[in-house]
């Protein structure tokens, strides 16, 4: 092809043209436009006390923007993560297992750094704002979609009955729609996954497969005797060896990860009554079992809400664990509750026994009964004392829904 100038184009690519001047010199476009903008910055002047040097201005050296930079740069590292992913998920699919890799310190520090309480509070306020009539089936079908909502068991099923996003996400159910199991001791309290169950060794609970988190740093220090269904135990016992009040007895847990689509009630699992109710303002990072593989002792940095009591066996427990938007965490019969408070900080704890002088038990709960709700989906933490012959019903990963068993003797 012929070119002006006497020069011949040889190659044309997208985007880039490359030029032939003579036998042996190659020419990219761009390079010259980049190479003449050098050539036309004013020199700078310095002597060095053996011969005088010319440089080009500092500015020169930020031809490169940081913004696209960064952009670049972040945009590899995030495919990089997808496609670790996408790897993991085919060796699992081939059988093998694969050790968890945990996040560095920086890096959950840096996600701490996120100012998810502020966001999850912006975000519970939007719930809040009534929808217009004739944008709610809209808005609430294209949730409906994205995360496979089924709308057949709600109890009102038309869309323009939710004034806002808080009353679809805490929609009830028809009565039919939840059967709760009588022949097993203990049922799911909500629907969700079924992360991880077993027995708690060593102080140490389950996370996921492979990862664990301290069983003390997640319930707390233990509270004052009289407030608690256990006595009171020697500084030598563990922690755990504390919860277990009856010789014979196996200390349980199970997580049960509820996703945004999910219903958002929990309920009681068991016959049970609860005595004591400690909340911890934390930090708000995604629970989702992802996450959870990758941040070592995640529900113990998380804002949560631990009510412990004892069922016919002994000790027993619940925790709901709080989220990105999920800074909303209600118990029903206690109105003194308040998460994601900006009146509390990270790091502390408050404490209610329901145990007071007039009510010498604490709340009675039936298995089955209403207990409390998230404003989106989270995660439920059971702990409970059971004898050594206690027999779970579950597979690492099943989907559940509320009132079908977990386990029974």
């Amino acid at each position: 092809m012929a070119a002006s100038g006497g020069r011949r184009c040889v190659r044309s690519l997208p985007g880039v043209m490359l030029w032939r001047s003579s036998p042996c010199h190659y020419e990219y476009t761009p390079v010259r436009h980049f190479l003449g903008s050098l050539w036309k910055l004013p020199l700078q002047t310095f002597n060095t006390g053996a011969r005088t040097m010319h440089t080009a201005p500092a500015r020169a050296l930020f031809l490169l923007r940081p913004v696209p930079v960064l952009l670049a740069t972040g945009g590899g590292y995030v495919g990089y993560r997808q496609y670790e992913k996408y790897r993991d998920q085919k060796l699992e699919e081939l059988g093998l297992e694969i050790p968890p890799k945990l996040a560095s310190h920086w890096e959950v520090a840096l996600y701490k750094s996120v100012p998810t309480r502020l966001l999850s509070r912006a975000w519970g306020r939007l719930n809040q704002v009534e929808l217009p009539y004739w944008l709610r089936r809209p808005v609430y079908s294209l949730y409906i979609w994205t995360f496979g909502v089924n709308m057949t068991e709600a109890a009102v099923e038309d869309l323009h009955h939710y004034r806002n996003l808080s009353e679809f996400f805490r929609r009830k159910l028809k009565p039919q729609a939840r059967p709760v199991c009588g022949l097993h001791s203990v049922i799911s309290p909500s629907d969700g996954k079924i992360l991880t169950f077993g027995q708690v060794k060593n102080c140490e609970v389950e996370q996921v497969k492979g990862v664990t988190y301290s069983l003390e740093s997640f319930l707390g220090p233990r509270a004052y005797a009289e407030d608690l269904p256990f006595p009171p135990a020697s500084s030598r016992d563990s922690f755990r060896n504390q919860l277990v009040t009856r010789e014979g007895n196996e200390l349980y847990h199970c997580v049960i990860y509820l996703a945004p689509g999910d219903y958002h009630c929990f309920h009681s699992p068991t016959d049970w009554t609860v005595s004591h109710r400690r909340h911890f303002p934390g930090s708000l990072m995604s629970v989702n079992p992802g996450m959870a593989r990758w941040i070592k002792e995640l529900f113990c940095h998380n804002e949560r809400v631990v009510l412990t009591g004892d069922w016919k066996h002994g000790f027993f427990s619940l925790t709901a664990v709080g989220a990105t938007n999920v800074g909303s965490i209600r118990i029903y019969f206690d109105r003194d509750l308040h998460t994601n408070s900006p009146r509390y900080s990270k790091g502390s704890y408050n404490d209610l026994s329901f145990v007071t002088h007039a009510n010498k038990e604490g709340v009675p709960m039936r298995k089955g009964e209403h207990l409390g709700e998230f404003n989106l989906g989270s995660t439920i933490v059971l702990i409970f004392e059971a004898p050594k012959d206690f027999n779970f019903r579950l597979k690492a990963g099943q989907k559940i829904r509320f009132g079908e068993a977990l386990g029974s003797l």
